[in-house]
């Protein structure tokens, strides 16, 4: 297998029916009949049936082959088209570390899923529909210190500055949407991580915006030249710079 199957079985088994209306032929080469076929009728049906490809991007993980034998970690039963994914490989982190176990800082993750998807599916329009950072969790937290988040101002910086090398490169994306407007419940954590621009007060409900909130609005109405200057300055640099550029790396 190579090292990009991970995308083949939790991604292109979606957009490949929807743009080409068949399932990647890598899924047939490994699964044969077990994959169901489309009918004319149907295959007629999904091909080209999508406007956008919609991106959610959050982390990068390393990706090893489990498909002829088991992963040796206490992950799932071996089967066809299984991946293990991790973000250690001998114990070092992907990535900056953030307040979910798998969501790693990898600012040219961004950039890597952007091109593939431009190159596999004919530049169709694209919009990055959510990427964000919770920030790890401490003992003793004081509000202030949720509302001065540097750590998710650089984050973006980081990430934006990698969409702006892809869009350079030919990438057709028309929006970027930051997850989220303000602290949200989380279907696995509930209230516990803020990803928010806005601080939410649990108990009053009251919003208040944090640092985060006011330079992206700067950001946004041009109002902050140095910022600007920054991010671009950011965003021709080599990506080679970021992190390992040659890891195999499956981006989520």
């Amino acid at each position: 297998m190579t090292w990009d199957s991970p995308i083949f079985f939790y991604t292109c088994r979606i957009l490949d029916p929807l743009v080409f209306g068949d399932y990647p032929p890598e899924m047939r080469h490994i699964l044969g009949s077990e994959l169901p076929r489309f009918s004319p009728r149907e295959r007629k049906l999904i091909k080209g049936s999508l406007d956008f490809i919609g991106i959610n991007h959050y982390s990068t993980l390393y990706a090893k082959d489990c498909t002829h034998s088991a992963c040796t970690d206490g992950e799932d039963r071996p089967i066809q088209g299984f991946v293990n994914t991790t973000g250690y490989r001998d114990g070092v982190a992907i990535g900056g570390l953030t307040g979910l176990p798998r969501f790693f800082v990898v600012p040219e993750g961004m950039e890597k899923i952007i091109d593939y998807a431009k190159n596999r599916y004919n530049n169709k329009p694209m919009f990055v529909t959510e990427n964000g950072f919770t920030p790890p969790e401490k003992q003793s937290e004081q509000v202030q210190d949720l509302l001065e988040d540097i750590d998710r101002i650089k984050f973006h910086k980081a990430y934006l500055a990698a969409l702006a090398r892809a869009i350079r490169n030919g990438a057709d994306v028309r929006g970027y949407f930051i997850w989220s407007l303000m602290d949200n419940f989380e279907w696995v954590h509930g209230y516990k991580k803020r990803f928010g621009l806005y601080y939410v007060d649990r108990q009053t409900l009251n919003r208040t915006p944090k640092l985060s909130a006011r330079w992206f609005t700067s950001f946004l109405t041009n109002n902050s030249h140095s910022s600007k200057d920054e991010f671009w300055r950011d965003s021709f640099r080599n990506k080679d710079m970021l992190k390992r550029s040659g890891d195999k790396k499956a981006d989520i």
